[in-house]
């Protein structure tokens, strides 16, 4: 424990400079930004700062990730409150009553209650980071290909069911980014696959054109084609947390971070669930239901916290086991490779500071956003003003810099042009983006541990299904797989609705 402390300490020290402050100052103000502009999402905005931090150290780079990526998500609280639009996918149950208290003229209240449950929820899930990634750093040097493929899978599979109300639909475009990933040189014997003749498709298809395209350019065709909508910003209540708020809720508060911690550590289910994970608990076992989806402060709390502390615990699985908890944590899996930061099960042996490193980073970032929360309030609010037809095309060109930024080749941008029009295709479809991510950076490891896994067993697949962990994490694939079998689904939902009556 004291061994923890002392590398915390250290990491701090290292960060409690001039150019870091700086750094996490401009990225924090970023990625508030990007959150609070609809339709600009943290994932959108992770994957275009990788592009520009190709030139900086790794530890510079990283810092500025995880300060975008904790700041895109506390700021789409800011359009979910005005606008009723969730900034991102993770702010959408924060519209129910974050809006409500908007039009009741306690606009002000509700974004100190978002800024509160953040800033606490960031805090939570940096604590669980802190004290649970050299632990289950520890487990994972048991883990071999076999076991690594099941959890590949698992992530695939439970994406796929945790996106939306069609599960079938999240599995299609999860295997679709498998099928991606599979584009190129197979990882074990080299071996040429689905090219089509095509020479620049012989080394695969990269990852961040492929995702800045998805996220970013079928961001730009969709909120274009959508319905311009009008913010509530004519008059503000203080901004300024209230002490009485956080200790009136704070069971609901540490609740709602344990939950959303959870859920990030889970591979492939993100803010959005942590998010409505702890609202829906929070209504549950609140004793004032009746005011849930009418302007409940506990239930803005709820939300905010839940998918903030996700955020941390999306980056436990990133470091400790190289797979991502949520799709902005792929991107940044995606980066720290770039960088040269090995991430995986050797990290607590090769580089254990470097897990400290991170939680002082989420420490940093956590600050940027409480001084954004409270002092730059209404000036981030005129951000909601700027026409759309100013910002999109800004971020169309930041996506052709950016994709063409990593290689300098004009094929990342063809890339990046192809993935935007199929990522705006299937949003118009109703099919979720997310598995997507998930699909592509799960591929490699799916692919080169069953190649690898058939050749140590001699082509035998019994020692997939044997050995201990792999036998705990095929059974979870087959419950997830079993749970949306129509006639049990419903049992399912029937016992659930049961429960919560009690």
């Amino acid at each position: 424990m004291f061994e923890g402390l002392e590398a915390f300490g250290r990491s701090l020290a290292a960060y409690a400079t001039f150019d870091a402050v700086f750094t996490m100052l401009w990225s924090s103000l970023l990625g508030v930004v990007i959150g609070a502009l609809p339709g600009l999402t943290a994932t959108m905005g992770v994957a275009l700062m990788t592009t520009l931090t190709f030139k900086m150290k790794a530890s510079e780079a990283i810092l500025v990730l995880i300060c975008t990526y904790v700041g895109a998500i506390y700021g789409g609280s800011r359009s979910a409150i005005l606008l009723n639009i969730p900034g991102t996918p993770a702010s959408a149950a924060s519209c129910l009553d974050g809006h409500a208290l908007a039009k009741q003229g306690l606009a002000g209240r509700a974004m100190g209650i978002a800024t509160s449950g953040s800033i606490l929820g960031t805090w939570i899930g940096m604590l669980a980071l802190a004290l649970f990634t050299p632990v289950l750093g520890n487990v994972a040097l048991d883990f071999g290909s076999y076991e690594f493929f099941w959890l590949a899978v698992f992530g695939i599979v439970i994406s796929g069911n945790l996106t939306g109300g069609d599960p079938l639909k999240g599995w299609i475009i999860g295997f679709l980014g498998l099928f991606v990933a599979g584009i190129g040189q197979e990882p074990v014997h080299a071996y040429i696959r689905f090219t089509f003749g095509f020479a620049d498709l012989s080394g695969g298809i990269s990852l961040i054109p492929a995702l800045v395209g998805a996220f970013g350019f079928a961001e730009v065709l969709a909120v274009l084609g959508s319905p311009k909508q009008k913010a509530i910003i004519n008059a503000f209540d203080s901004v300024i947390p209230r002490l009485k708020d956080v200790f009136q809720y704070w069971r609901t508060i540490v609740r709602s971070g344990a939950i959303g911690t959870f859920i990030g550590i889970v591979p492939g289910v993100g803010e959005d669930v942590a998010a409505w994970s702890s609202y829906a608990a929070a209504k549950r076992f609140s004793k004032e239901r009746d005011k849930f989806g009418k302007g409940s402060i506990e239930g803005l709390m709820a939300a905010e916290t839940g998918d903030n502390a996700c955020v941390p615990g999306a980056v436990i699985p990133v470091l400790t086991l190289a797979i991502p908890g949520s799709a902005p944590a792929a991107v940044l899996l995606a980066a720290m490779l770039i960088h040269g930061v090995r991430a995986g099960p050797m990290i607590m042996i090769e580089s254990p500071q470097f897990v400290y490193d991170v939680v002082a980073m989420m420490l940093l970032a956590s600050i940027g956003i409480l001084i954004y929360g409270l002092v730059l309030t209404k000036a981030l609010v005129k951000v909601l003003l700027v026409p759309r037809e100013i910002v999109m095309p800004i971020v169309f060109v930041l996506c052709l810099v950016g994709s063409f930024a990593i290689a300098s080749r004009m094929f990342d941008v063809w890339v990046m042009l192809s993935f935007g029009v199929i990522g705006y295709v299937l949003r118009q479809l109703d099919f979720p983006m997310a598995p997507l991510v998930l699909g592509i950076v799960l591929g490699d490891l799916l692919d080169k541990n069953l190649v690898r896994g058939l050749v140590l067993a001699e082509g035998d697949v019994t020692a997939f299904f044997t050995r201990p962990i792999c036998i705990v994490l095929w059974l979870l694939v087959a419950a997830i797989l079993l749970s949306r079998v129509p006639g049990i689904e419903s049992r399912i939902r029937s016992l659930a609705a049961r429960w919560a009556r009690t």
